[in-house]
């Protein structure tokens, strides 16, 4: 049923069916006929893919702010340990062949940027690598996260980035990245996050972390839908970024549209009583 259909009408020239599919899909009460439930409204669909593309929006914002300071301190500390080209010292990885992958697409993006300060690398310096903090600086949040996982497990610098980050085991971090990455590229293919079962799933049992996290256990929804990973994100932004807003954005989105079920995305079970979020 429609509120307004002339509005319905610009909706549909503008956002395809198949995208605003996962959006209603609870809706039916037959998946079958496709019969929706009594009182459905195109109008509620339509307000729960802006909540999703608001809320993606926000996450992106925290995104960023993690990669920026993941890169940071990896280009920081391994260069201050083992010098300006360590990505180069095949000792300082634990698998050799997944190196071998990482250092490929790395170059690919150093061969391929069109970055001011790239361009001058290759016209001054042609045949020298570039130091980490040109070519780790073209980076994607991918490459970094794999890099980052496939270090030396007894290196000082990789338990200080995590410990940076407010966490006191490296394999923790790598989880937490590793999810990270899968979010950022649904986010950046404008894909739904909304009652997406996430297939990157990060630990949610933490060794004594030096922030506020979950004191009690997480339910198995809240770990499989973006619940855990929108957490994670708030968690590593109070980090690197004090007074990030981040997290108050996302409630007043919570706020302000009272009538979506957010229970869908996973925040269920008084999440909003919980350290992290209260």
């Amino acid at each position: 049923m429609f509120r307004e259909e002339a509005k319905a009408q610009y909706y549909l020239q503008n956002i395809s069916y198949y995208r605003l599919k996962g959006y209603w899909w609870d809706m039916q009460k037959d998946r079958t006929t496709h019969a929706f439930n009594d009182n459905t409204y195109f109008e509620d669909v339509v307000e729960r893919y802006n909540f999703d593309r608001e809320l993606r929006l926000i996450l992106f914002d925290a995104i960023e702010r993690i990669e920026i300071a993941l890169r940071t301190k990896m280009i920081y500390h391994l260069s201050l340990a083992k010098g300006p080209t360590w990505y180069r010292c095949e000792e300082l990885f634990v698998d050799n062949d997944k190196y071998l992958g990482h250092i490929d697409h790395l170059e690919r993006e150093f061969r391929y940027s069109q970055e001011i300060f790239i361009k001058d690398h290759k016209r001054r310096y042609p045949n020298e690598d570039p130091e980490a903090w040109k070519i780790f600086e073209i980076a994607s949040m991918g490459t970094l996260s794999k890099f980052y996982k496939n270090l030396d497990h007894q290196l000082p610098a990789k338990a200080q980035i995590a410990k940076e980050l407010g966490l006191n085991l490296h394999s923790e971090l790598s989880s937490w990245l590793e999810s990270i990455t899968y979010i950022r590229n649904i986010i950046a293919h404008h894909s739904r996050i909304w009652s997406r079962n996430m297939v990157k799933r990060p630990v949610d049992t933490l060794n004594n972390p030096t922030g506020i996290w979950f004191d009690q256990e997480l339910l198995d929804v809240q770990k499989k839908k973006s619940f855990l990973i929108i957490s994670i994100l708030i968690f590593l932004c109070d980090h690197v970024v004090p007074e990030n807003g981040i997290k108050n954005k996302i409630l007043r989105l919570i706020a302000n549209k009272p009538n979506v079920p957010i229970y869908k995305l996973g925040f269920l079970n008084n999440w909003e009583k919980t350290p992290l979020w209260s």
